[in-house]
C-alpha cells in the first residue's frame, strides 16, 4: 500500500494533550495524513494554564528534524512553540532547506495567557521565519505582538495583514476570533482576499484551536490543495472541533479532533 500524505510539526509538548504536538498530530490523523514530530519544548500544562515550559536544545532539534527529514521526507511543514530566538533561528534554517510548504503559526501566548515566546525572539521570527512561510496564521494576540497593530474591526484586519506581508510571507491568514460576531478570517496574498465565516459557538473549550487550525492548513496542503482550498478546508474542520469541544479538568477544555471521525462512525451504526 502507499503512504499517506506526511506532514512534519515543529512544536512544543502539551502535556494536557489539547495544544501542541498532541493536537498536531491528532489532527492530522483525523484528515488522512502520517504525522511526524520535531519537539521544540516540553511544557507542564493542563486545562488551567501552563505551569512550566523547558525548551530543547538547538542540537536536539535540528537532530530530530534531519532524521525525519532526511529519510522519510516531508510534503508540508508546520511550526509552532519556538520559544527562543535561537530555536527560532535554527528551524528557520531546517525548513528554508526543506522543499516542501511551510505553515507559521507565530506562537506567542497561550490560551490562558502564559508567554510561549520570549520576547527577544520576536524580531527574528519576523525576519528569519515569515519570509520562509507559504501560509502565517496569527491570531490578533500575536498580530499585535509582530506589528503594532491592535485590531477592532475587520477593516483593522486587511491593515494587520498589509503589514505582515510585508516581512515576506505568501499568504496571510489573521484570524478574527477575537472579534465580536461570527468567527470571521481574513486569507490573503496582498492581491485576492478571501474573507471565511463560520458561525460563533457558544462553547468555552477551544484549548488547541491555533495549533488545530495551522496543523489542518498544512495537511490539505501535502494533500495537494491550493492555499486558499487548503484554509477553507481546514476552516471547516476546526469549526466542527470547535463546536464539539467538551470539559477537560477545571478550567478551558480542548476542541474534539476526532468529531468528524465519530460523527462518520455513528452514521454507520
Amino acid at each position: 500500500m502507499s503512504a499517506p500524505a506526511r506532514v512534519l510539526t515543529v512544536a512544543g509538548s502539551d502535556s494536557g494533550g489539547g495544544a501542541g504536538i498532541q493536537a498536531d498530530l491528532k489532527t492530522m490523523l483525523a484528515l488522512g495524513v502520517h504525522g511526524m514530530s520535531v519537539i521544540t519544548a516540553v511544557t507542564a500544562q493542563n486545562s488551567l494554564g501552563v505551569q512550566g515550559a523547558w525548551e530543547l536544545p538547538a542540537e536536539a532539534v535540528r537532530a530530530q528534524y534531519r532524521s525525519v527529514v532526511d529519510d522519510i521526507g516531508v510534503q508540508a511543514v508546520k511550526t509552532g512553540m519556538l520559544a527562543s530566538a535561537e530555536l527560532v533561528e535554527t528551524v528557520a534554517e531546517l525548513v528554508g532547506g526543506t522543499n516542501a510548504p511551510v505553515v507559521v503559526d507565530p506562537v506567542g501566548v497561550s490560551k490562558h495567557g502564559d508567554s510561549l515566546l520570549a520576547e527577544s525572539a520576536l524580531e527574528s521570527v519576523r525576519t528569519r521565519l515569515l519570509p520562509l512561510a507559504t501560509v502565517v496564521t496569527p491570531n490578533l494576540d500575536e498580530v499585535a505582538q509582530l506589528t503594532g497593530v491592535h485590531v477592532e474591526t475587520e477593516t483593522d484586519m486587511r491593515s494587520a495583514a498589509d503589514v505582515l506581508l510585508m516581512y515576506g510571507p505568501h499568504w496571510v491568514l489573521v484570524k478574527g476570533g477575537h472579534l465580536a460576531g461570527d468567527a470571521v478570517d481574513l486569507l490573503t496574498d496582498g492581491s485576492a482576499e478571501h474573507w471565511l465565516r463560520a458561525p460563533r459557538y457558544d462553547n468555552r473549550h477551544t484549548h488547541g484551536t491555533g495549533c488545530t487550525l495551522a496543523s489542518a492548513i498544512a495537511s490539505q496542503l501535502a494533500k495537494g490543495d491550493s492555499v486558499p482550498e487548503a484554509v477553507t478546508a481546514a476552516k471547516a474542520y476546526v469549526t466542527g472541533a470547535i463546536r464539539a469541544g467538551f470539559a477537560l479538568g477545571g478550567g478551558i477544555g480542548p476542541v474534539d479532533h476526532g468529531w468528524d471521525l465519530r460523527r462518520g462512525s455513528a452514521a454507520k451504526r
